[in-house]
């Protein structure tokens, strides 16, 4: 049986409003979470950008729920800070947490002021990174020069079993690539014909037998109008599309480039509607891929509402 999840998404929320959120998501059949990792918002707009390693420590504490998270080491986070960041939620809540790691965005990886290299630059460093960590998540001494640089490292606080590296992938290239070397994926997107193609290059690349989250990104409000409104406020930034969302580096920008984006745009990426029943249409759908998990993410703020109806109406239906 998959998973249904709640994305905490630290763009759009005060960390301590997330926590409260998460509690909610718990206490109303949300079966895990995950969360966002951004040193900066998508938008002016969203105006929020908790920093996620902090959280997590009190977010596990305050519930029962495993976890999942995103970050892009090898820019604000040097591989062994993450890894003992990671290893140190990992020991106080055994087998609660997974981290996947993806190649980032300069929105969050440029303030370092480093060179923003191109894609496959960006997965040599990844795939240095997720080395350095995994050997020092098994307790080894780790010096490492190359386009990351590691001297005589070593985590003296580590999890009995090391956290799960889990791949981040928003293509075929990538995802087939994730699955020579990652423990599971996580992609994103709300249509089966989008997540399929995904799923199937991941195991094509080795990946078969591991599991794959998916983040999905909802929009339900009580009319139409309100569900596309709120959608093209807080989310137009992701249905920018192309390279651009991985070389824009200021919220401002991504207010700019989203002017363009159009009703049919932002409902290519977000699952748009005010009818419970096309939710769980649409749900029904990508439960049929065999997912470990998938997570929802509501885009909009009216996030105790949709925590309320997605709790007693949609969350039962596929159980």
């Amino acid at each position: 049986m998959t998973n249904l999840g709640y994305h905490a998404s630290h763009e759009q929320f005060a960390p301590s409003v997330l926590l409260q959120l998460l509690s909610l998501a718990e206490a109303s059949g949300f079966d895990c979470g995950k969360s966002s990792d951004h040193f900066h918002p998508w938008s002016e707009r969203q105006g929020q950008s908790g920093f996620v390693w902090s959280w997590l420590g009190a977010a596990m504490q305050a519930t029962k729920l495993p976890m999942g998270v995103i970050s892009a080491p090898g820019y604000r986070y040097h591989p062994a800070v993450l890894a003992q960041a990671a290893a140190t939620i990992g020991e106080m809540y055994p087998d609660r947490l997974w981290l996947s790691l993806g190649t980032g965005e300069a929105i969050n990886e440029a303030i370092t002021g480093m060179y923003w290299p191109d894609k496959h630059e960006r997965n040599s460093i990844l795939l240095e990174c997720v080395d350095v960590i995994r050997a020092l998540f098994l307790g080894e001494t780790v010096t490492h020069r190359g386009r990351v640089t590691v001297i005589e490292a070593k985590l003296y606080s580590r999890p009995s079993t090391p956290v799960p590296l889990v791949g981040a992938a928003m293509t075929q290239k990538t995802a087939r690539w994730c699955g020579s070397w990652a423990d599971g994926l996580l992609t994103s997107g709300g249509r089966v014909d989008v997540v399929r193609p995904l799923i199937e290059a991941f195991y094509e690349g080795g990946g078969e037998g591991k599991p794959v989250y998916l983040q999905t990104a909802v929009s339900w409000a009580p009319t139409r109008g309100e569900a596309l409104g709120q959608a093209l406020d807080q989310w137009s930034a992701a249905a920018v599309g192309g390279e651009v969302n991985w070389d824009l580096r200021r919220p401002a920008d991504f207010d700019l480039a989203g002017r363009l984006v159009r009703e049919d745009d932002i409902c290519q990426i977000v699952n748009v509607s005010h009818e419970v029943n096309q939710h769980l249409d649409w749900l029904a759908g990508l439960m049929e891929l065999d997912l470990d998990s998938i997570f929802l993410h509501q885009v909009g703020r009216n996030q105790h509402q949709f925590i309320e109806v997605f709790g007693s109406r949609v969350l039962p239906a596929p159980r």
